[in-house]
């Protein structure tokens, strides 16, 4: 941690000055009554940054982007990108604007970023702005996302800004201050290419390698290394959403990190039930980004950044696709052995081998399925029937006989239970629970958030006077999420 704390923030501006050619010098939208509604300290304080002046009213212009010190240069970010399938060649940041680069206490630079800042000359028709809801939700999913050890963008901040937008009903609304590695994209790369400079693109890969993946610029094909280090950055990222029965909702190729980080929570949410067909996005009608389709749609994000890289990885295009197709190839036996060792460690079965762990976890996961059991409960159910109190987890499943000959075989394995409560939570985002606090932060009340985020912030251990955040909601089948917009 950073020995001391600034009342102010003098940001970098390395992509506004390095790529004009891929941002808009722009300004936030002037907040007419901005109220601080959630704070994250120790993000603030990572990024050399003082809490108590964040608190301040200047602070909280800062936050919104209202009162920027000298010299910042916040920006439009420019990028394309396939939605739903779909090519879009001018996306962009709509309602969104970064502010600048800071440094955090690790010594690397991290992106500090505006959420409906207001409209941008990529709002395409938009309002640019966001309602406190689906901020909140931002907030809330992203920083149990870091807790749970998810690599995520994250939250620092909710600001409300006094002004009523118009959705469905007139709501609050709201600005989001969120940082990442960076907010380089598939479709950062995609808009890139579409241009026809090569100078750009080159210049937008190294700075890729530099800011995430520089072991890259030591290869004899450092292209060719940037994007495998980007395949296995993902196949490591969709196991740990797998692990943890998160589901993104809008897996568009802008959605996808080069850093390798999960962003843009929109429609999202995690499973209750175990179902791999379970889809919470309202605007997902088909379950493209449904929870078992979501490997596979990184891979196909994947190609198409590939797509974007070809004439940087050889002259010889037909080559540079031998190259390509062949490292695209990887993703596959890397997410699958991601997420075998995450199986086999939710398991405790850790140091077994393969070909015993794998049997048990699909015939396990095919009991889950049948009754429909809580994924989260269930697991940490699991550690205490390793400790030989079977009836929890047993009661969770619908064929009682069948969990009986499966848990006899998986305990003369001998599962470590400690090491499977260090690995699974308690307390995940339930979806009655954030619906709970978002309604109460639509209203103003941010208690039911500071509970829930109490509880969700160390997830793996269990306290007394949670036991309503470790609970299943309601099942609702048709439970649905909202990008806000």
């Amino acid at each position: 941690m950073k020995d001391t704390v600034n009342s102010t923030a003098t940001f970098e501006g390395q992509f506004a000055r390095d790529f004009a050619e891929l941002a808009i010098p722009w300004r936030a939208e002037e907040a007419p009554d901005p109220r601080l509604l959630v704070l994250n300290e120790p993000l603030a304080v990572d990024l050399g940054l003082d809490p108590d002046y964040l608190r301040s009213p200047e602070g909280t212009l800062l936050l919104i982007g209202n009162g920027l010190p000298d010299g910042a240069t916040p920006v439009a970010q420019a990028y394309a990108g396939h939605q739903f399938g779909w090519y879009a060649p001018r996306l962009g940041d709509g309602r969104a604007l970064l502010l600048g680069e800071l440094t955090h206490a690790d010594g690397r630079l991290r992106d500090v970023h505006l959420k409906g800042s207001g409209r941008t000359p990529f709002a395409r028709g938009g309002d640019g702005r966001a309602v406190v809801g689906p901020m909140l939700r931002e907030y809330i999913v992203s920083e149990s996302m870091h807790a749970l050890g998810v690599p995520t963008t994250r939250s620092l901040a909710v600001v409300a800004t006094g002004r009523p937008v118009q959705r469905d009903t007139v709501l609050p609304g709201a600005v989001l201050t969120r940082v990442a590695s960076s907010h380089l994209r598939v479709g950062s790369f995609q808009y890139a290419r579409a241009t026809g400079d090569i100078d750009l693109l080159r210049r937008l890969a190294d700075y890729a390698i530099s800011r995430h993946h520089p072991a890259a610029a030591e290869a004899e094909n450092r292209y060719l290394a940037l994007f495998e280090a980007v395949v296995e950055a993902q196949a490591s990222l969709l196991a740990r959403w797998m692990l943890v029965g998160f589901v993104h909702g809008v897996m568009n190729t802008d959605n996808m990190t080069i850093s390798g980080e999960t962003i843009d929570y929109g429609p999202c949410a995690f499973m209750d039930a175990f179902d791999p067909a379970a889809s919470f996005s309202s605007i997902d009608e088909t379950g493209r980004y449904a929870y078992r389709n979501q490997p596979p749609v990184a891979e196909w994000n994947l190609a198409r950044l590939a797509e974007t890289l070809l004439p940087l990885i050889h002259d010889d295009q037909d080559k540079a696709a031998e190259l390509a197709v062949e490292a695209l190839g990887g993703f596959r036996p890397q997410y699958s052995a991601a997420w075998a060792a995450g199986m086999k460690a939710k398991i405790g079965l850790r140091g077994v081998k393969d070909d015993a762990a794998s049997p048990l976890v699909d015939e396990l996961l095919a009991l889950l399925q049948a009754a429909r059991a809580d994924y989260t409960s269930f697991f940490r159910a699991l550690a205490q029937a390793a400790r030989g109190r079977r009836e929890s987890a047993r009661n969770m499943v619908a064929d009682a006989a069948a969990f009986e000959s499966w848990a006899e075989r998986w305990c003369a394995l001998e599962p470590d239970a400690d090491a499977m409560d260090r690995v699974n939570p308690v307390y995940i985002p339930r979806n009655h629970l954030v619906e709970e606090a978002l309604a109460a932060g639509t209203d103003g009340d941010v208690g039911p958030l500071g509970r829930l985020m109490e509880a969700v912030s160390s997830p793996f251990d269990e306290r007394p006077g949670l036991e309503r955040y470790a609970e299943p909601g309601p099942e609702d089948t048709a439970y649905r999420t909202f990008c806000g917009t």
